[in-house]
């Protein structure tokens, strides 16, 4: 079946809601991608900025599959990073390759905004998303602080 790789545009309100849903669904956490939704007007800001993109994997018009991404603008130098923030696929449609077309499809975008490289984290035990990282890039050991605000 023809799975469709979007990138999802400022009015694309229904396309940024399906990707909630199936981030909501993938990880099983309904908490944090439903109960407090962004309004439109706010998911229209962050599809306007240039330091956030969404993709999503469509499949006979559902939504199947979904990365989302932030540029980080570096210091040292006149380059970008990017950073894959999550990415899912359904489970009916997993091991058929819509993860690495999602990412595949971030290169170009990342690339024409000088960024050199694309990371992205995985849990220890996530071997099918650390065997897919693996596969696309090279694995660094690093320990991962979560900081509160308040």
């Amino acid at each position: 079946m023809q799975i469709e790789i979007k990138k999802i545009e400022a009015d694309d309100h229904s396309l940024m809601e399906a990707m909630l849903d199936v981030f909501a669904e993938a990880f099983d956490d309904s908490e944090s991608y439903v109960s407090k939704r962004p309004t439109p007007q706010y998911v229209a800001k962050l599809l306007r900025s240039e330091s956030f993109v969404g993709l999503v994997a469509v499949q006979e018009g559902r939504v199947i599959g979904a990365l989302a991404a932030y540029e980080l603008m570096k210091f040292e130098q006149e380059r970008s990073e990017f950073y894959i923030y999550d990415l899912a696929v359904l489970e009916s449609n997993r091991r058929a390759g819509v993860a690495t077309r999602l990412i595949v499809a971030l290169k170009p975008i990342a690339s024409s905004r000088g960024a050199k490289v694309i990371f992205v984290q995985a849990d220890y035990g996530d071997e099918p998303a650390i065997a897919l990282y693996t596969k696309l890039g090279c694995r660094e050991d690093v320990l991962h602080f979560d900081i509160a605000t308040d």
